[in-house]
């Protein structure tokens, strides 16, 4: 089957986690290419904030409030778009949350935060998406999911096992997907100077602006691929370490961030 991508004509778009960095960004640049773009975060003030910054674009950008791990409102915003837009063609679920964990301070409550947000948070937003696009016979998903899924790193136990698991489901749902018109990507930028990132205890290499890795997640969503990651000078180097035998990946991942000089958490 062809791979369908979404245009302006097509219908409606849209992003989770809206309200700041690559979402945000992202919702105006697409806005910016003539979509109707229902922005969704928990935050309403500065949804309405950004819908107002999309007046005089081709689009325009609606205020589509909700916490994604809300599984009924997710439904009713995907109902929403339905009803006031012509139909739902573009899914971008960006929505997440950073935690940082350290082994010797563990917290139940930071796992269960990050599974919350990141992983049932997609699926949250993804059923009622693809039960819309099938009906349809069309549609695009893309899965916001990041390099730390590629392997382990520090602090990213409970991160990266979100998108880890995120790449893995993309993969997984693929197969199906394809069979009845609706296409799926999945999007593992590098690192990218968002709050997210902000308290991260190593240097962060190849660091993009989030206007940057937004304009390059809107190219990728026209192009053939099913992954678009992003740079790949980085993150094509993590990927390539997953192929080295356990003992040379820690050895050097501690050397590339100073892991192991670090002292030990102590609260």
């Amino acid at each position: 089957m062809t791979s369908f991508t979404a245009t302006p004509a097509d219908g409606a778009a849209w992003v989770t986690g809206a309200s700041s960095g690559i979402g945000k960004a992202l919702a105006l640049d697409l806005a910016g290419e003539g979509f109707t773009v229902f922005a969704t975060a928990r935050s309403e003030d500065a949804l309405k904030e950004l819908a107002g910054q999309s007046a005089g674009l081709k689009g325009r950008i609606i205020a589509a409030a909700g916490d994604v791990t809300d599984t009924g409102a997710m439904a009713e915003i995907a109902g929403r778009i339905d009803a006031e837009a012509n139909g739902l063609a573009l899914a971008v679920f960006n929505a997440g949350v950073y935690l940082p964990v350290h082994g010797e301070t563990l917290k139940v409550e930071d796992f269960d935060k990050s599974f919350a947000v990141n992983l049932s948070g997609v699926v949250n937003g993804l059923v009622p998406a693809i039960e819309r696009m099938k009906a349809r016979g069309r549609g695009q998903i893309a899965i916001v999911s990041s390099v730390t899924g590629y392997g382990g790193m520090p602090t990213s136990a409970a991160y990266g096992a979100t998108k880890a698991a995120l790449i893995n489901m993309a993969e997984s749902l693929k197969f199906d997907l394809d069979k009845f018109g609706v296409r799926i990507q999945v999007i593992n930028p590098g690192f990218v100077d968002t709050p997210a990132t902000a308290d991260n205890a190593f240097e962060m290499p190849a660091l993009l602006q989030p206007e940057e890795a937004a304009k390059r997640i809107a190219s990728g969503l026209k192009s053939g691929s099913f992954e678009i990651t992003f740079p790949r000078r980085f993150t094509y180097v993590l990927k390539a370490l997953q192929f080295l035998p356990y003992p040379a990946y820690f050895w050097l991942m501690n050397a590339a961030t100073g892991w192991k000089k670090r002292p030990l958490e102590t609260g």
